[in-house]
């Protein structure tokens, strides 16, 4: 039997950074994919687990028995209770992937092979099958890849056990229900603890349940926009240290209190006003355009104050400066420090000056995608996809 289930990867449309220190953050998820098919073999001799890293032409395989001995101290599988990684668990993981000898320009990959381990067997136990996995999102960019994969991935897996009610003759891409989507983000963000330590539960909470999200201080409330909203993302394609950047953050407002207090609380007024505005009617054309506008505003607002934060970054401010020459407004997403840079795209806006921003920055060497925001979350086929 085979399974393809989909998860979109995230942007945050205001508050990175000054989330930790208390504002209000807005998240949404594009229009943009990763792929997980998975494979169940109906008989044969072949006994392995296999992932496959299609965008990579990377394969891993470990015999079943292998697994099982490394893994001796697992249970028989309960995919109706997500369950935490033991530091014993990741331990014997560890030891799985090590002896694939993932190529040294790779190696980040390691942590989300580990979680694709402890998911598989914690959901479907000791049992052959070839995962195939393949994705529309740049890896460690600040699009939410490592969320998707293990959101789509948890989804394969469930629609495969008998914990989710799927209705398995349905053709085409499907969506779970509300109790499944639950326990689906459960069992993701149990592999986004492994890939990343201490996540905040943004990142797959957007991919499985699609649309967007306000986040203060741990609490999570969706919303769904009533507007069409499009952006170009910009992949800088430089890389960046996340932690370092929210430590830089977190010395500065040590040494400048009063200051960066105030900085804070202005993020907090663009976010809460970013939420009010996309979930306002928009009757018809002159409302969208009116709404577009201040969103523009409010994201030049929003840069000005991550520059103030210390985050930005010269390749982000060579997506600024050329935008900005079409009147286009722009901010960074994510950690900063490179990482993706966000355009919103007006409706109103022709497809030749869209045409000339791409070429403008491509020719920097930096990658654009056209994304919607706030579309549906995780989905399955049954039987592949369609």
């Amino acid at each position: 039997m085979e399974v393809t289930a989909r998860a979109p990867g995230k942007i945050i449309l205001s508050g990175e950074h000054a989330v930790v220190h208390g504002s209000t953050a807005v998240a949404a998820s594009i229009n943009l994919y990763t792929n997980v098919t998975v494979s169940i073999p109906t008989a044969g001799n072949d006994d392995s687990l296999k992932l496959q890293l299609k965008d990579m032409a990377l394969e891993f395989s470990w015999p079943i028995g292998r697994i099982k001995e490394a893994l001796s101290n697992l249970g028989p599988p309960s995919s109706s209770t997500p369950t935490s990684c033991s530091i014993e668990s990741i331990k014997s993981i560890s030891a799985l992937v090590e002896e694939k000898n993932i190529p040294e320009a790779k190696i980040a990959l390691a942590s989300g092979v580990s979680a694709f381990l402890w998911l598989y067997t914690s959901i479907q136990g000791f049992k052959p099958a070839t995962v195939a996995v393949t994705s529309e999102l740049p890896l460690g960019s600040g699009l939410g890849s490592s969320a998707a994969f293990c959101v789509a991935l948890s989804a394969a897996l469930l629609a495969l056990s008998d914990s989710v009610n799927v209705d398995k003759q349905h053709q085409g891409w499907k969506m779970f229900g509300e109790s499944d989507l639950e326990l689906l983000n459960k069992w993701a963000f149990e592999g986004e603890k492994i890939i990343h330590g201490k996540p905040s539960g943004i990142d797959n909470t957007v991919s499985t349940y699609g649309n967007m999200i306000k986040f203060t201080s741990g609490n999570l409330t969706r919303i769904k926009s009533n507007m069409p909203i499009k952006m170009l993302v910009t992949n800088t394609k430089v890389g960046r240290n996340t932690k370092a950047l929210i430590a830089g953050v977190s010395e500065r407002t040590l040494r400048h209190p009063n200051a960066m207090s105030v900085v804070f609380n202005a993020v907090d007024s663009i976010s809460n006003e970013v939420a009010s505005i996309i979930l306002s009617p928009a009757p018809d054309d002159v409302s969208i355009t009116e709404k577009e506008q201040k969103l523009e505003e409010l994201m030049e607002m929003n840069q000005g104050l991550l520059q103030c934060m210390g985050v930005s970054h010269a390749s982000i401010e060579t997506v600024l400066r050329t935008t900005l020459k079409y009147k286009l407004a722009s901010k960074l997403t994510g950690a900063g420090g490179g990482g993706c840079v966000l355009t919103l795209l007006p409706t109103l806006l022709s497809g030749t000056v869209v045409d000339k921003v791409i070429t403008e920055l491509e020719t920097c060497g930096f990658q654009c995608l056209i994304s919607g925001i706030g579309g549906n979350g995780v989905e399955i086929c049954i039987g592949g996809s369609s």
